[in-house]
């Protein structure tokens, strides 16, 4: 079987900026108490924008450094848990917006480890000759399932899109995508829910804090495993941008100080299965990762789901 790899990515956030010094205005908080407590300084709020919007606009700016054009695209996943449409289905949409002819076209919600099981599925595609060259995008508009007088989550979430194009790798080249180790904790499923006819984001914070501290880093290090690639080898750990404490947690229990560690959060706040591929769009965009350095990528959020691989950066 071939492999797969990642040639290329691209991001998309709105342009309204909501600092936390605005929520402070909404609800009873405070910059300086978000900060210490989740470490999101801002988020990006989108205004009149849907989620298919963000992820055409993100996946348009992967496929355009790809080297590809749209008539090569076969396969198209979106990763999403907040399109207010049930059908048709997003990734459809972004196809005809890109321009995108016949492809395979469909979303997975699995939350914010949505975008780590889109991009296992594809590489599986890639693998089993279902695919050639594939475009995976996170994308979320959180702002339509937040209750803005609700302080345990209006602090969290933003809205964006992350996007990948996924290509066949040559007989002779190394898999650039390693195996995904994921899975799920259905009993817990309530601790993050969007349930209901018009729902907002409901979630027990200190449960899903203790299972992402406890319970996460062995998982990450399987992927590691899976992959052979050491802890020590990573040049990047790019999580989903839950809570800095959270990240530092796992980031910790890896025992990889050399590694850059992601944290778009800071700016960006939550935004769930958008998260990974935003942040790691942009640390390549920024140049803070060598062409071909092994990434490692681990969602995890409602579900409970958690899903990640490593990846060779594009």
């Amino acid at each position: 079987m071939t492999g797969s790899r990642i040639v290329a990515l691209g991001h998309y956030q709105p342009s309204r900026v909501v600092t936390n010094d605005e929520i402070a205005q909404l609800v009873e908080t405070s910059d300086e108490w978000i900060r210490d407590r989740v470490g999101i300084a801002s988020r990006r709020i989108a205004d009149g924008e849907t989620v298919t919007d963000m992820a055409a606009a993100a996946a348009g700016k992967a496929l355009a450094g790809s080297g590809l054009t749209a008539t090569d695209i076969d396969l198209v996943v979106v990763a999403t848990c907040t399109s207010i449409d049930r059908s048709p289905n997003v990734a459809s949409r972004v196809a005809a917006k890109l321009g995108i002819t016949a492809p395979g076209a469909f979303d997975v919600n699995t939350a914010c480890s949505g975008f780590a099981y889109a991009l296992g599925t594809v590489d599986h595609a890639v693998r089993a000759g279902a695919s050639r060259n594939a475009i995976v995008i996170g994308a979320e508009k959180l702002s339509d399932f937040t209750d803005w007088t609700d302080r345990s989550t209006c602090i969290i979430f933003g809205d964006g899109a992350g996007a990948a194009v996924v290509t066949a790798t040559g007989a002779e080249e190394p898999a650039g995508i390693g195996p995904v180790v994921w899975g799920s904790v259905p009993e817990r499923g309530d601790a993050v829910r969007i349930e209901g006819w018009r729902p907002y984001v409901r979630q027990e914070g200190q449960a899903v804090f203790r299972w992402a501290t406890t319970a996460l880093a062995p998982l990450a290090l399987q992927a590691c495993e899976r992959a052979g690639v050491a802890p020590s080898e990573l040049a990047a750990f790019v999580p989903h941008q839950a809570n800095t404490r959270i990240i530092d947690g796992i980031a910790k229990r890896l025992d990889i100080p050399q590694a850059i560690i992601a944290k778009d959060l800071v700016e960006s706040g939550n935004t769930s299965a958008a998260s990974i591929p935003l942040a790691l769009s942009k640390l390549v965009e920024r140049r803070e990762v060598p062409s071909g350095a092994p990434v490692l990528l681990f969602g995890f959020g409602g579900g409970l789901t958690y899903a990640g691989q490593v990846v060779r950066c594009p």
